[in-house]
């Protein structure tokens, strides 16, 4: 090879040769973040409409609450490491771990029928309304993933990248299986399609995205739509409403943004007073 044409050759395989959209080292510079904000909002935009996902029910939870067959293999473990070593400290707190654990798949199993129940009720072929959407991941996330699955029904999975609970659970459809990286946009999908959101038990994530949806209301950035907490004693605990209103912090009306429910059901019925069109 001539020297003109090794001069060629390596100009194009400099990195400023690659087309802009091909070259990934150039799409990861900080001077490209609103480009990558752009995609973020558009690739899962366009492919909801693809699939003709007209509306949406949000279900957000705790990452940590296990499914009942992980409950019970974790309880049989510490069960049997307190049988073998009766004395042992550790496996003592390990079973009452275990134990408690066993007390949230209540959770767990409320968030896969409520999940059932909505998409065997609200969703057809003809127009997908009310399809349930999760953050993706493991606990009450997969719960309701898993409960659209089981009765044949599309649901949504928007997985964020983090160091733990960033892989997809296996219940998403494929098809409307989707994963970030800025938190902000996900949490623009989660509400752009939302007629409701169903919270059950969780930590700071989870409290995230309820504060995030009750401040949007509260201004009228978003229109009032039902929030719905699972689990009244929880949410009474960590969510003191009362105390907001004693200190003014909050108006009195503000408590009426969110309804308390124990069950799939009342879940479901507090969506279909707002809804009543959505009854068959």
């Amino acid at each position: 090879m001539s020297d003109r044409e090794q001069r060629a050759r390596s100009l194009q395989e400099a990195p400023s040769y690659r087309i802009a959209f091909e070259d990934l080292d150039f799409l990861m510079r900080e001077d490209l973040r609103p480009v990558r904000l752009q995609l973020e909002l558009l690739k899962p935009e366009i492919l909801l409409r693809e699939h003709d996902i007209k509306s949406t029910i949000v279900v957000f939870g705790s990452a940590r609450v296990p499914s009942p067959e992980d409950a019970d293999d974790h309880l049989r473990r510490a069960e049997a490491a307190v049988a073998t070593d009766p004395d042992s400290t550790t496996a003592q707190a390990g079973l009452r771990r275990a134990q408690r654990q066993w007390e949230r798949v209540r959770y767990y199993e409320e968030a896969r029928r409520f999940a059932a129940l909505v998409s065997s009720q609200a969703q057809t072929d003809e127009g997908r309304e009310c399809v349930i959407i999760t953050g993706g991941g493991p606990g009450i996330m997969e719960a309701a993933n898993r409960g659209a699955y089981e009765v044949g029904a599309k649901s949504i999975g928007l997985n964020i990248d983090i160091p733990h609970e960033q892989k997809p659970n296996p219940y998403i459809s494929p098809e409307l299986c989707f994963r970030f990286h800025y938190f902000a946009i996900r949490k623009m999908h989660f509400l752009l399609r939302a007629r409701a959101l169903v919270i059950f038990p969780g930590g700071f994530g989870t409290l995230d995205e309820l504060f995030d949806a009750l401040t949007l209301i509260q201004t009228k950035v978003l229109q009032p739509i039902p929030i719905v907490l699972v689990g009244r004693e929880y949410w009474q605990r960590v969510l003191p409403l009362d105390v907001m209103v004693e200190e003014g912090t909050i108006a009195p009306e503000d408590r009426d943004l969110v309804a308390f429910v124990e069950t799939a059901e009342q879940a479901w019925q507090a969506i279909l007073e707002a809804y009543p069109e959505l009854r068959r």
